[in-house]
């Protein structure tokens, strides 16, 4: 056992100090995956709305002129980085541990739907006292996770069809053009495309203060696990994952 330190959670009486075990839940892997998917989809974002409607005029002396050219090439790596953290999270489906693992990406038992609902209403409420314990993500959290890896398989492949328009003979004109007659044609992929931006845009910041109100409200060290890999539970609480 470790002796730590704790803050009381809203609403419940947790000890404020005793005996704590640790519980491992994101891996190494996981986690750089997890910071440096957030780093591209940040950087895919910005560089994205400027290629679609440039925002700064360029002027000046001739290399000013290449602005959209270095844009779209920040892009493109920012989109490759994207692909290779999926590549890592789709082995990391089945080499990870149970938080980590397919299963905990899709709720579907009527346990998960059931708590599903009763999480949603206590963010609405914000009543977290009430709200099922788990020790991984609950189960909206793991259904908006999986929602979200979806929308970027579509930005990913809608992303690779533009990028071959540039190369017809390339692999990725190869590869991808049927995307553009499945769409209706490649104005209707841009569309698609510049549209599921707006997802993680929106997305983003809606993550961002879920997580720093779990800290704030149930002190579960939802943020820090993120670095660190785990947290530090009482023994005697039980939770649903557990």
């Amino acid at each position: 056992m470790t002796t730590a330190t704790a803050r009381p959670r809203s609403r419940r009486a947790l000890p404020r100090e005793g005996d704590f075990r640790w519980v491992l839940l994101w891996g190494v892997p996981l986690r750089v995956m997890h910071w440096l998917a957030a780093a591209s989809i940040v950087v895919l974002a910005v560089t994205g709305l400027y290629i679609g409607k440039p925002y700064f005029i360029a002027g000046g002396d001739t290399a000013d002129h290449f602005l959209m050219g270095r844009v779209r090439f920040v892009h493109f790596v920012a989109g490759a980085v994207l692909v290779m953290t999926g590549i890592v999270r789709i082995y990391w489906l089945f080499a990870g541990n149970r938080f980590e693992r397919w299963h905990a990406l899709f709720p579907v038992s009527a346990k998960a739907i059931r708590h599903m609902a009763t999480q949603a209403w206590t963010y609405l409420t914000v009543t977290p006292e009430k709200a099922p314990r788990y020790l991984g993500h609950n189960p909206l959290q793991q259904m908006s996770y999986t929602s979200l890896y979806l929308v970027a398989i579509v930005e990913v492949v809608t992303g690779f069809a533009l990028y071959g328009q540039s190369n017809p003979s390339g692999i990725f004109y190869e590869a991808f053009n049927w995307i553009g007659p499945l769409l209706g044609g490649m104005p209707n992929v841009r569309f698609v495309h510049h549209t599921l931006t707006w997802v993680f845009a929106i997305y983003v910041p809606i993550h961002i203060y879920l997580a720093m109100r779990a800290d704030v409200l149930e002190h579960d060290s939802t943020i820090s696990s993120i670095i660190s890999g785990g947290r530090m539970v009482p023994p005697e609480e039980r939770f649903e994952d557990d």
